[in-house]
């Protein structure tokens, strides 16, 4: 070895990197620092590492109890599971899809096949009209006629939507989408940013069913022809069935992943801490300061990396960052049910795997039927005992769970799920139920969100030896964040190797 080399060895092992945050983007971004040999020590404030991506023993079942899924989009996600030994265990969903329940005067129906973001490419189609009725039907049908006025500038998805197809096809079809995957309204939700190229082929068509249709003919032939146009937040806490979702899991649960990367930290020597909090950053002649919750502590570190949620992550910036503000962010409140059911009137899965409700015909806003769509669960289940998780709250709407103990609030999620999947379910088929709480990120496809994010990092970013990653800032998914965390990660140890 080089004398040069031999140097910059020993100086990546005497460079220490702080990662404050133990979810996802904190243990990836902890693994990209310590491949090139960097010291680093993993601050996470609570118990558990993984953040959203967790399991529990639930009815002596071990569950997912918060992601469930990671999108397939890019192979992101496979690539670090074959890398750390997990890619035999990645399983598919069944295909089965999903239903959407609190129709007015139909009940329940299968979701439609086809479309974007549960706009249709044709109104007439049985499986829409059975949703969205006749007169639904013929409202829709008024977008290939109505002349173009304002084609090509719409930015939010719900006035594209009711002013081209009616409310029907807004308040049957996409709400329940945006309600279930983003934790959103329509109103709220950026065109572009959920689905990419709708604007530009609406502009071509003169349509928006005419603009979906063309949309879907150009996807990928690998991604299912209803998957949605962009990548869903699939494994958010509150992920229901979205129509056709590219997905994927593992066999035995998601948490195998977080399990994976704390042993390769550890055998890297990377120091993994819970229960410790990082309270305050200071700058010091070499580098930084974290004081900690741990008596008087204050660990110092050439480079730190945030890898926490949008709230705590600002708190503890704001004051060494300048130009970004502490404010607490406006951010979906979902609570997450799973119950194990025996219920053999469940074995036929009456109702796909899962389903989505039309906002405000029930107090859950999704439901995914998990022993019928992972067949890991099921065969780890008896013979008529099913898994079912049921969500509750969204954007702007507290959880209907939130001012209940937790033997009232399995109790809901128990009827809820009787009613969303029209089977009955006595208070005696509980066998046992686990509750969790998540503040979820604010959705990246909400408008004006991405400007808000993009200032944030260039704020960070001008601070040497800072960094910050996370869903706030990559967007919700495994997809997004695993990308995310890598490149920043990327950064901030070049400036920390290089920096004498």
């Amino acid at each position: 070895m080089s004398e040069p080399l031999d140097r910059l060895v020993q100086h990546a092992h005497e460079t220490r990197v702080i990662v404050v945050g133990g979810g996802i983007a904190g243990l990836v971004a902890a693994r990209e620092c310590a491949k090139v040999g960097l010291r680093v020590t993993v601050l996470e404030a609570t118990d558990v590492v993984g953040g959203v991506v967790r399991s529990a023993e639930v009815g002596g079942l071990t569950l997912d109890v918060g992601a469930e899924s990671f999108a397939t989009r890019g192979g992101i996600v496979r690539d670090l599971l074959d890398e750390l030994g997990l890619g035999e265990d990645v399983v598919s969903p069944n295909p089965a899809g999903a239903w959407v329940a609190g129709v007015p005067g139909v009940g329940a129906a299968p979701l439609p096949k086809g479309g974007v973001l549960g706009i249709p490419d044709n109104p007439f189609a049985p499986d829409v009209r059975r949703v969205i009725g006749w007169s639904g039907a013929w409202r829709a049908y008024l977008d290939r006629v109505r002349p173009p006025l304002t084609i090509g500038h719409a930015h939010s998805l719900g006035k594209l939507v009711r002013s081209r197809l009616g409310e029907r096809v807004l308040d049957r079809l996409v709400a329940p989408v945006t309600s279930g995957v983003y934790s959103a309204r329509p109103d709220d939700i950026d065109v572009d940013l959920a689905a990419p190229g709708l604007n530009a082929a609406l502009t071509r068509t003169g349509s928006l069913t005419g603009a979906v249709a063309e949309v879907r003919a150009r996807r990928p032939q690998t991604r299912p022809a209803d998957a949605p146009a962009s990548d869903a937040p699939v494994t958010g806490a509150a992920k229901a069935p979205a129509p056709g979702g590219a997905v994927q899991g593992i066999r035995g649960g998601m948490s195998r992943l977080v399990d994976a990367l704390v042993a390769g930290l550890r055998d890297a020597e990377v120091e993994v801490r819970t229960g410790v909090r990082a309270e305050r950053l200071s700058r010091t002649a070499d580098g930084w300061a974290v004081s900690t919750s741990v008596d008087d502590e204050a660990l110092s570190a050439r480079a730190v990396i945030v890898a926490l949620p949008e709230g705590p992550a600002r708190a503890l910036l704001a004051p060494v960052v300048e130009g970004l503000e502490a404010a607490e962010p406006i951010a979906p409140v979902v609570e997450v049910v799973t119950l194990v059911l025996e219920a053999p009137a469940l074995d036929a899965a009456p109702r796909g795997t899962g389903v989505l409700t039309v906002p405000g015909s029930h107090v859950a806003k999704a439901l995914t039927h998990s022993s019928a769509k992972w067949d890991w669960v099921r065969d780890a289940a008896e013979p008529g005992v099913h898994v079912v998780r049921v969500s509750f709250g969204a954007q702007g709407e507290e959880p209907a769970t939130a001012a209940l103990d937790d033997d009232a609030a399995a109790d809901l999620a128990r009827s809820e799920a009787a009613a969303m999947l029209g089977v009955e379910l006595p208070a005696s088929a509980l066998r046992a139920a686990h509750r969790v709480r998540y503040v979820q990120s604010q959705p990246a496809a909400t408008i004006g969100r991405a400007a808000v994010t993009q200032a944030a990092r260039e704020a960070v970013r001008a601070v040497t030896g800072l960094g910050a990653t996370g869903a706030w800032l990559s967007g919700t998914g495994l997809a997004q964040v695993i990308p995310d965390a890598r490149d920043e990660a990327d950064r901030v140890r070049s400036v920390a190797l290089w920096t004498s």
